[in-house]
């Protein structure tokens, strides 16, 4: 049987809230969701960065506002200071966006090192603020051979550790050289289809989230922290 609230130990009563459905049924606001789009390779024709182009096509004829970031530059993580241009970039956009898209080659089995490193250098948290917290992702991947889903699991764990919502539906495309025409656009297929698919929803998830982060990512357990710290603090004065 649960105990009543009062009698369960170490918890502050009134950290608690009862779920505010107005929340859930909340209007959702018209502007442009804000995506911004990773690809994990520095090749010349970078068949990820291909396929983040055409999503970011897609999304823009859904109504989002797209920005690709280039990762060409970008140092390792811990090779420099926090301060370094390119790093600023990606952090400003990290801040910048309601929404992400990650789109990786699978190399060794494994996403990219530069994939994952862009993905490092975003921090949990900047100056109080946690820059992906609440925001949606969705996952790509590209296979120079048959297809795979290495690449998109990984990032998977990454997003949920990253705290973002990460959508259902993902992208993994095989043998990826053939599906892209002389001019860099992807030719029709179901490959194609994926990648519709998969920004429709999220876009769709995208507009849910955006005005409700805030109520969707307030916790008991940090709540709970705040209300006892303010207590010390009220205890210390009043020594």
């Amino acid at each position: 049987m649960t105990k009543p609230i009062q009698d369960m130990p170490n918890v502050v009563t009134e950290c608690f809230q009862d779920t505010d459905k107005s929340q859930l049924t909340a209007p959702i606001e018209e502007s442009a969701p804000k995506i911004l789009l990773l690809y994990g390779s520095l090749r010349e024709r970078s068949f990820s960065r291909l396929a983040a182009e055409e999503a970011a096509r897609i999304l823009n004829r859904l109504g989002a506002e797209t920005r690709v970031f280039n990762p060409s530059g970008l140092p390792l993580p811990d090779d420099t200071d926090a301060d370094h241009p390119k790093v600023q970039e990606l952090r400003e956009l990290a801040s910048w966006c309601d929404g992400m898209v990650w789109s990786s080659p699978e190399r060794h089995g494994a996403m990219t090192g530069i994939m994952k490193a862009q993905i490092d250098w975003i921090p949990l948290a900047m100056q109080g603020v946690r820059p992906t917290q609440g925001k949606t992702l969705a996952v790509m991947q590209v296979c120079g051979g048959s297809q795979s889903f290495n690449a998109v699991n990984q990032m998977r764990i990454l997003g949920r550790w990253m705290r973002m919502v990460t959508i259902p539906n993902q992208s993994s495309v095989a043998k990826a050289w053939m599906e892209f025409d002389d001019n860099d656009r992807m030719k029709p297929s179901s490959y194609y289809d994926r990648i519709v698919d998969v920004m429709e929803e999220l876009m769709k998830f995208t507009y849910l989230l955006k005005d409700k982060r805030d109520y969707f990512t307030d916790r008991y357990s940090e709540r709970k922290e705040t209300s006892e710290e303010f207590r010390k603090r009220i205890d210390q004065r009043s020594m």
